[in-house]
């Protein structure tokens, strides 16, 4: 059977939730939404190219593939594959998730962009191997090299990152009653901001509690157990302080608690708020609760309600190719 060349690929990265309570850059999951699409298509042109930013916050974003985490990361995949043989790749990026939102916006942008350039050139790579690409889109955006968010963007699920250097990302169980509500606040906080505000020293008893919750969530979710999910979701170290720089942070946190959430903390650096529950039911009723906290403190906000997405990535659209070449590995 004939096989026609890819032309256009369109693939969808969803957001993510980083940190997860006490894995401070080590643990991550991702949801069904917000995300990022980004389309991918060949240019007469040599190298990569933006040719379209779509989105509310749009104009906000470089169009200099140099400066801009989509255009880095398909830079440094082209550049892995070391050969001149390559056509020039010409991106799109509708970008339907806020800025600063804390739920891994600059990530999606990243992981779509390799995930459509990778189905546009024949998938050389496997999904896992798109994570350091998508990583290097990270740096760009906030001066750090770490893979939470894109690993759980990229490959859905629960993630943990052993090391980002060298890098190794494992994959955790996910236990099929867990939901997420997320609320994000109309601010933006900006990551290295909350990064620059961080101790660089913390003490021995604050790092042992640390150890053990993260410990004990990695336990919990192998065996289903709910109720040490809950437990394990405390942050010691970087929740008091990030805190701080969300308003009304502990009158929400405190009614998704009474509502039925297993726990609730910070979505990466903030300022959205995730808290899980067990069944989508109680999770409809912590966001309603949560809802109301950041409404009676007068902020206007978006609110999630998602199961923990275990598939990460997708193509949602393909021109001029055969059905049988498609591979999402």
């Amino acid at each position: 059977m004939s096989k026609e060349k890819i032309q256009e690929v369109t693939a969808y990265a969803p957001g993510s939730v980083a940190n997860v309570g006490c894995g401070f850059d080590v643990m991550g999951f991702a949801i069904n939404e917000p995300g990022d699409e980004v389309t991918a298509r060949f240019s007469q042109h040599d190298g990569v190219a933006i040719s379209a930013i779509y989105g509310e916050n749009a104009d906000l974003l470089p169009y200099r593939a140099d400066k801009n985490t989509a255009g880095v990361a398909v830079q440094a995949m082209l550049n892995a594959l070391d050969t001149e043989e390559i056509p020039g790749i010409e991106i799109e990026l509708n970008k339907k998730m806020p800025l600063g939102s804390g739920l891994g916006s600059s990530a999606a942008s990243a992981v779509a962009a390799v995930v459509a350039v990778n189905q546009l050139l024949g998938n050389p790579f496997t999904k896992k191997e798109l994570l350091p690409f998508a990583v290097a889109g990270e740096h760009i955006s906030c001066g750090v090299s770490h893979a939470d968010n894109a690993a759980a963007s990229l490959m859905g699920g629960f993630i943990f990152v052993r090391s980002n250097n060298p890098l190794e990302v494992l994959d955790l169980p996910t236990p099929d009653e867990l939901y997420c509500s997320i609320i994000h606040p109309d601010i933006e906080i900006r990551t290295e901001d909350t990064r620059r505000i961080l101790r660089k020293q913390v003490s021995l008893s604050d790092a042992v509690t640390q150890w053990g919750n993260v410990g004990a969530l990695v336990a919990a979710l192998f065996m289903e157990d709910y109720e040490l999910i809950g437990r394990s979701l405390h942050d010691s170290i970087i929740e008091p302080i990030r805190s701080i720089l969300i308003p009304g942070y502990p009158i929400v946190k405190e009614e998704a608690i009474k509502a039925g959430a297993l726990g609730c903390s910070i979505s990466g650096s903030g300022p959205s708020i995730f808290a899980l529950s067990r069944g989508r039911e109680t999770a409809e009723e912590v966001s309603q609760a949560m809802s109301n906290a950041v409404k009676n403190i007068g902020m206007s906000y978006e609110i999630y309600i998602s199961p923990v997405n275990k598939n990460g990535s997708i193509l949602l659209d393909q021109k001029n190719i055969d059905v049988e070449n498609i591979s999402n590995q």
